[in-house]
């Protein structure tokens, strides 16, 4: 081009044509900005015309021209930070093209052009861009995990202290009788730390601290997790379940021996038939007047209880799951204490038990099966806290529905809904620590006649790994605010916080398969080794989707409870309801999907925190709207409830991730705002931005298809994803750093 004023178009012009993301509208929009131009000749516009016409691209020669003009104008320029920048320096500073920023920087922002991001494509023969762009040190990373470990810094430095102890080096053997009596012998060690009973009131030997207990378990999770589940089912579900579900009689027989392991026992719910529907189990528990005795019994084989952690050798009693008849009456599902074994380790008359073997992971845990042929138990081995057998053998409860007094009972239970994601994040931090770490260090590849690049340079590798980083961020807020919420719960919040539980265990144990498949892979052939323990964690949480809930059938949990909360707002779903729920209670006004805001693209838009949870709101709220009157319609049809529910099954999973990931931006942000040191503040923002804008972009066809966004806006959120990865790379070391996950535990050679 001799024209200098026409060279201002070589760095879109290069852009549009090495983008192969780029679409025909995006051609449209820089051909509709040439016309538009009245400084423009009309053979110069024809000219330029020429130069982004669909049918006619530019040779690769001429491509490879523009790219070396446009490297030699920004050699040696570190003042050039913008796409327009390069225009001004092409043009000579023309005083046209100046007076035309406004102009240029819009339509960079309508193309989805970023100007950093941008500028790296052709500053990559750079050697200080890729190849030698290091580790930093931002922050504070001690700050940031005092940040993360809040008020249980006490209670996880101690546990961190112990399992650093040589005996709680890694069993090695594969003998599974082996492996099983180590794990057993590391959950004596912890109880005499008294850890195990934390959760437990004071006069029973426990440290009353539930807040703690979590934190044990989380902290516990950065070790072995065949200990962290034998630890959670012997002091979590078989003492909490006394403890939930009992009353004074038991706790006083019963907390402090299972607080020491002197009486270690199981949760028998699960039945082989009836895995998550707990209220269809068939095993009974007949009460007889005469003898004040329950008689448990299973029925058929397959109603026998399946999957009991401690049960194959270890247990002694277990908190059994029955059907109480009383006179041929059903009284439905209550928990009956049933011993299993003497102290001697033998297996009781009328007790038939067996070893789930080999299982995918957790070899370390003795899963047993569970059958009792009329096994007798004292009457007072009810657990009577919300229905009992009174003096005259009749059945009573201070909950009088049926439905109510079995979800209350089960409601007691949800903590184990709390620790299990809880231990996943921790998961989630080894698989990441591990293979950023790995990452920093491995060189591979790199500039014609340089030395190797750190993987971690290379974009690709930060997408893979950068966003699950700051998801991983995101969800520790989250749990640790639903922690919070169960800790100081009402009795009136209890339905909702039992649908977030739900989902929150849903959301991350999801969340840690995925981090931790990607963990394996970004690490290669290194994350095969076992050595390397991305294998143990990997096959040890993938039972997590599955236990305490099964991940789908608790997502229409959740969503079943944001409809009900949906008709509680507006009574009933009519047309009027649902469009006020949708664009009053989400903030989201309709003026906001007109042309200007749906294409929005500049930076200060796109990082906005407040633009980020309104997306995510709206996107919350009309996924919701849009369950409701699909189902109003079915029913209003004639489809009965069962069936309508059914055909909008997959809607409802939508439903509940939308809800979930508001929740989880929402808390991350409000966690933030709180955070008083500046420069930990400053890299938790960017991961927020970062999880925000992933999320956005992973629902993008969603905001397309919904017209609350154009592809102009999907694309510079693309971008920025990428700009966003790219910024917090250098800090990403310090970051899994500030889990502060002690070595003997992480313990991958890789890694250290």
């Amino acid at each position: 081009m001799e024209n200098s004023k026409l060279k201002a178009f070589i760095p879109l012009f290069y852009l549009v044509w090495s983008d192969d993301l780029l679409t025909q509208k995006e051609f449209i929009t820089l051909q509709d900005f040439i016309r538009s131009q009245s400084w423009i000749s009309e053979n110069e516009q024809e000219f330029l015309l020429s130069k982004v016409a669909i049918s006619s691209p530019p040779s690769r020669e001429l491509l490879a021209d523009w790219k070396a003009e446009i490297e030699k104008t920004i050699q040696g320029k570190p003042s050039i930070k913008s796409i327009f920048d390069i225009s001004i320096v092409l043009s000579e500073n023309d005083t046209i093209i100046k007076d035309l920023a406004a102009a240029f920087i819009k339509l960079e922002n309508d193309l989805g052009i970023l100007g950093e991001e941008a500028i790296g494509n052709f500053k990559t023969k750079s050697k200080t861009f890729t190849s030698n762009y290091q580790s930093a040190h931002t922050f504070d990373i001690e700050k940031l995990t005092q940040i993360l470990d809040g008020e249980q810094s006490a209670i996880i430095k101690k546990v961190k202290s112990i399992i650093s102890r040589p005996e709680f080096a890694y069993e090695t053997s594969t003998d599974t009788a082996v492996y099983r009596e180590k794990v057993y012998d590391w959950c004596k060690i912890l109880a005499e730390e008294n850890l195990g009973n934390m959760a437990y009131p004071k006069q029973y030997g426990g440290g009353e601290n539930i807040g703690d207990y979590f934190a044990i378990m989380e902290t516990l999770s950065y070790h072995d997790l065949s200990l962290v589940i034998k630890f959670g089912v012997q002091f979590g579900l078989w003492g909490m379940s006394i403890q939930s579900l009992g009353t004074e009689k038991h706790y006083s027989k019963y907390l402090k021996n299972i607080g020491s392991l002197e009486l270690p026992g199981c949760f028998a719910m699960t039945e082989t038939n009836h895995g998550s529907n707990v209220k269809g189990i068939e095993t009974t528990a007949t009460y007889n007047h005469d003898s004040q005795t329950f008689i448990i019994h299973t029925p058929y084989e397959n109603a026998q209880k399946e999957y009991i952690g401690n049960a194959a050798v270890h247990g002694q009693m277990a908190t059994v799951f029955a059907k109480l008849i009383i006179d041929k009456i059903d009284y439905g599902v209550n928990a009956f204490i049933v011993p299993i074994r003497d102290t001697n380790s033998k297996i009781l008359k009328g007790i038939t038990i067996g070893d789930c073997g080999l299982k995918m992971g957790l070899n370390g845990v003795d899963n047993g099966t569970i059958r009792f042929e009329n096994v007798s138990i004292p009457k007072e081995n009810m657990l009577d806290r919300f229905a009992s057998v009174n003096d005259d053998g009749k059945f009573e409860s201070p909950i009088p529905s049926d439905n109510r007094r079995f979800f209350t009972m089960l409601g007691t239970l949800v903590g184990g809904r709390i620790g299990i994601p809880r231990s996943a994040l921790a998961a989630a931090k080894s698989g990441l620590t591990i293979a950023i770490k790995y990452s920093d260090k491995r060189r591979q590849f790199g500039p014609e006649g340089g030395s190797e690049v750190p993987i971690l340079n290379y974009r690709m590798h930060q997408r893979r790994l950068i966003p699950l980083l700051a998801k991983t961020y995101a969800i520790h807020f989250a749990l640790h605010y639903l922690t919070s919420r169960f800790m100081n719960k009402k009795e009136s919040e209890m339905q909702e916080i039992e649908a977030l539980a739900a989902g929150m265990k849903a959301y991350s144990t999801w969340s840690t398969t995925a981090v931790l498949q990607e963990c394996r892979e970004a690490c290669g052939g290194k994350g095969y080794l076992s050595e390397n323990r991305i294998d143990a964690l990997k096959n040890d949480t993938e039972i997590y989707t599955t236990f305490e809930g099964d991940n789908t059938v608790l997502m229409q949990l959740v969503a079943k409870n944001r409809l009900s909360e949906f008709r509680k707002s507006f009574g009933k779903m009519d047309a009027m309801g649902i469009i006020n729920y949708v664009y009053e209670n989400a903030k989201t006004a309709i003026s906001e999907k007109n042309p200007i805001v749906t294409r929005k693209t500049d930076d200060i838009h796109i990082l906005d925190e407040e633009f980020h949870l309104t997306a995510f709101q709206h996107r919350e709220k009309t996924t919701l709207a849009s369950a409701a009157k699909r189902l109003k319609k079915l029913i209003d049809g004639g489809l009965e409830p069962y069936d309508a529910f059914n055909v909008v099954q997959h809607q409802m999973i939508d439903v509940a991730q939308a809800y979930l990931e508001r929740i989880v931006l929402e808390q991350f942000q409000k966690a933030i705002q709180s955070i008083e040191d500046k420069k930990s503040k400053g890299i938790m923002l960017k991961l927020s931005q970062l999880y925000a804008l992933s999320q956005i972009e992973k629902n993008k066809g969603w905001y397309l298809e919904d017209g609350y966004m154009e592809g102009v806006k999907t694309k510079a959120i693309r971008k920025m994803v990428n700009q966003l990865c790219w910024e917090i790379r250098p800090d990403a070391v310090s970051l899994v750093n500030a889990f502060d996950i002690p070595e003997s535990c992480l313990a991958a050679p890789i890694a250290l």
